[in-house]
């Protein structure tokens, strides 16, 4: 695997910063203080305790951790300190009276015993069962890593199961209905999304990833892509003192094995941390399709079905180090990069009928196909706070350099006749994609009152992606002869610039918050074969309004309103980008043009001490929305295509209910009531559609004997119409079993994703010349079994404490 030079960049500079921390520790005339940590009980030694040194006015000074024989060795500079020895489900032990002479080489502090906490893990028992779904001003949290029944799976199926959200057979993700949503990693656009929309997030373990958080009616603190809301996954990182991490193995069927790491390193200033993840795959899927074609001068029939795999090794690795300058200056700088081998491999089979429903002939399609992808990212981010709390300025910069490519061969052949298993037609293709991205942002967050704060900031992205797309045929004598119509080298060209200011405050029970966002877009696209280019060059405001009224401490109201931006995505730009099924072929569109949405919403919320209630309204009208339209040429062959059509008014009801019925059960349930209505035309056929749909999920865990936590998921979707036919009715059920081992550091889960092999795609599409009956399935049912062991770090909770909602900045969450 070749690094890119920033990748080499980022590592050179964190083993320069990690030397020069260590070259810092051996200088002065410091003492070693040694010691042992044991148990208090059975006197065994406790390894990778962690003991840290504090000054009398309680300055963090340095740390360390204890070896397998429970021994630590630490030097310090001559001065007074005291003492903290913290180990998982352990009291804490303070001690004091440690004083270091000038000119003192040595201080043996001798065997220091520490109790067992047992109410500790009690608590940790109870606290891992609750609090799934928090609910906070503008955004709903899901705690994911606190789900056995996700154990061993992606980013993407993760997203599956979340309330609200959905993912379709080609990974694009939806939020309340509208693939138009915005995914960030952390806060920020990141590589591990990949290049066109969400595939890289197929190969992002679920294992690295802490929670998932949803954003349906976005301020103008964050730049106004997507009209459905904004979608932010949060990976695991933390910064106490000494070593800590978790490990976790995991192992699968159909083929799934994975291993994964999340460590880290706190000492003195320096706070190290790492997330790696490394997974092979076979993921088996498939489907059918009937579809009836009625042209001017004939009709016939074709069966298809297909049986595909998808595979290969995937690695994720993020890096980096909190540098704590000063108690008010933290540099943080961090590198992520991701690598994907994979093999896919794609059989098809068609069966062509007459009028009269008598077989013509039958051939196979085998497409075997390489994928590589090669992401990494640098970043940069500087965080500085003043004397007045919540003041606060951000600067970020980023820069992602994002590499795929995707080389096919195709073999066609008869399955009936005297000719059968002959080849007819050999090709091959190959897609090379390379982007670009470097964003610059920064912002400020001034409060002027108890409760009032002004925030403003300006954000500039860079982005380029290159791609070559070629495709060729073999004749009779095996020369290769390129297919013209189908081969394409495009140029995407966005930079996108913009500044925004916000103010927020507090009267009575009332809290608000409105803004401004300014954005300059400047997109160009060229394709090079015909020189057609498609320049777009527009200035729009985005405006947001915030509003709660307080009933009292755990009922209020909530009002929000916003102007949101839907750019084509790049694939929904490129003219052609896959030849896998010849009479199936997905195109993108060079001249789409933006969606704009107002979006409102009214609710009510309920955020008491063992339940969580959020019951709404929201209404999204939408100008120049995109929709894929399917037509057939004179061959039968049916071509998709994204068009803008005219108008979308899109408006629900939503409900979320968590509770904690007691200590050993608790239960959730997502309810979403949809309508849609589009106005639109294509070639003289009228694309108008009313489509009512709804869709339910139920999650529900207990805990049995006080040791096994069992949980369930199921959900529905309701059939839904579209403008071209009608989209089936989808449904799954989950489960997943957990037990604590190893006096609570270690976890063993099982999991069974898909019980009843459900989890189907099914439509209807139809037009003037044609009718399709389709089904397919991403992934078959999966049983997955891993091991996760937790060192120096409680069993994450994630139960209803306050938490700080967040504030300044687009992805400061």
């Amino acid at each position: 695997m070749n690094l890119s030079r920033p990748t080499i960049f980022f590592i050179a500079g964190l083993i320069l910063f990690t030397s020069a921390d260590i070259a810092a520790q051996r200088e002065g005339g410091k003492a070693d203080v040694v010691g042992k940590i044991v148990d208090a009980g059975s006197g065994d030694p406790l390894e990778f305790a962690t003991v840290s040194f504090y000054t009398p006015d309680s300055s963090l000074v340095s740390g360390v951790v204890t070896d397998l024989q429970g021994q630590f060795k630490i030097e310090l500079a001559p001065g007074s300190y005291y003492s903290l020895v913290q180990f998982v489900s352990y009291e804490d032990k303070y001690f004091s009276g440690i004083t270091l002479a000038e000119g003192q080489k040595r201080m043996n502090l001798g065997t220091i015993a520490v109790e067992a906490d047992s109410e500790t893990l009690q608590e940790v028992v109870v606290e891992a069962e609750r609090g799934q779904m928090e609910m906070s001003f503008d955004k709903r949290i899901f705690n994911v890593s606190k789900d056995p029944s996700n154990v061993g799976r992606t980013a993407t199926q993760l997203l599956d199961n979340v309330p609200s959200v959905t993912v379709d057979t080609d990974g694009n993700v939806a939020l309340r209905g509208s693939q138009n949503v915005r995914i960030l990693i952390d806060g920020k656009p990141s590589g591990l999304v990949g290049i066109s929309g969400s595939n890289g997030l197929q190969s992002l373990q679920g294992s690295l990833i802490e929670s998932i958080e949803v954003v349906t009616n976005p301020s103008v603190r964050y730049q106004a892509e997507g009209s459905a809301g904004i979608i932010n996954i949060v990976l695991k990182k933390d910064d106490r003192n000494g070593v800590n991490g978790s490990f976790e193995l995991n192992a699968g069927y159909p083929a799934n094995y994975g291993a994964s790491a999340n460590v880290n390193f706190r000492r003195e200033k320096i706070n190290y941390f790492v997330n790696y993840g490394a997974n092979y795959r076979e993921s088996p899927g498939g489907g059918s399709s009937f579809q009836r074609y009625t042209l001017p001068d004939t009709s016939f029939i074709t069966r298809r079905t297909e049986d595909r795999t998808r595979g290969g090794w995937a690695h994720n690795l993020r890096a980096g180090a909190d540098f704590f300058v000063t108690p008010k200056d933290i540099i943080t700088v961090s590198g992520v990069v991701r690598y994907e081998d994979g093999e896919n491999v794609n059989n098809l089979i068609y069966e062509d009928f007459n009028s009269n429903d008598v077989l013509q002939n039958r051939t196979g399609r085998v497409n075997t196909e390489q994928e590589n992808e090669l992401n990494s990212e640098v970043t940069l981010n500087y965080e500085r706070s003043f004397d007045d709390k919540d003041r606060k300025l951000t600067a970020y910069a980023q820069f992602r350099d994002n590499n795929e490519t995707e080389d096919s061969d195709i073999e066609q052949r008869l399955l009936e006749g005297e000719d059968i298993d002959m080849i007819m037609l050999r090709q091959r293709s190959l897609n090379d994609e390379t982007e670009r991205n470097i964003l610059i942002q920064s912002d400020y967050v001034h409060p002027f009152s108890k409760d009032g704060k002004f925030e403003a900031g300006f954000r500039s992205t860079l982005r380029r992606i290159n791609t070559s797309y070629l495709v060729e045929e073999q004749d009779s004598v095996g020369t290769w002869n390129n297919l013209v119509n189908f081969t394409n080298d495009f140029r995407y060209t966005e930079n996108v610039h913009a500044v925004y200011g916000l103010i927020a405050n507090r009267h009575g029970k009332v809290s608000y918050q409105a803004g401004l966002r300014a954005e300059l877009s400047d997109i160009q696209t060229l394709l090079l074969q015909t020189d057609e280019t498609n320049n777009r060059l527009y200035a729009n405001l985005f405006p947001s309004i915030h509003a709660n009224y307080h009933l009292n401490e755990t009922h209020s109201w909530q009002v929000s309103y916003s102007r949101r931006i839907s750019r084509p995505r790049f694939r929904e730009l490129n003219p052609f980008s896959s030849f896998s099924d010849a009479r199936n072929i997905r195109t993108g569109n060079p001249n789409l043009n933006p969606e704009f949405t107002n979006s409102y919403e009214i609710g009510y919320l309920v955020n008491g001490k063992t339940s969580t209630i959020y019951a709404g309204v929201y209404n999204r009208r939408t100008s120049d929305v995109s929709q894929r339209v399917n037509y057939v040429d004179s061959d039968g062959v049916t071509f998709s295509q994204p068009l803008n059509l005219a108008f979308e008014n899109a408006f629900g009801v939503e409900s979320n209910i968590s509770k904690d019925w007691f200590d050993w059960w608790t239960s959730s349930v997502n309810f979403n009531f949809y309508r849609s209505i589009i106005e639109g035309d294509f070639n003289g056929e009228s694309l108008n559609a009313d489509t009512y749909t709804w869709s339910g999920r139920v999650n529900s865990r207990v805990t049995l004997w006080k040791k096994i936590n069992y949980q369930v998921n199921a959900f529905y979707r309701a059939p839904q119409n579209t403008p071209q036919g009608e989209r089936l009715a989808y449904y799954a059920i989950d489960m997943g079993l957990n037990r604590d081992i190893l006096n609570g550091n270690g976890t063993i889960n099982l999991s069974v994703r898909d019980i009843l092999n459900s989890r189907k795609w099914r439509g209807i599409t139809q037009g003037e010349t044609f009718y399709q009956e389709s089904e397919f399935q991403w992934r078959a049912r999966q049983f997955m079994v891993s091991f996760v062991y937790r060192l120096n770090q409680k069993k994450r909770g994630g139960g209803r404490e306050e938490r700080e909602d967040f504030e300044g900045g687009e992805g400061d969450f």
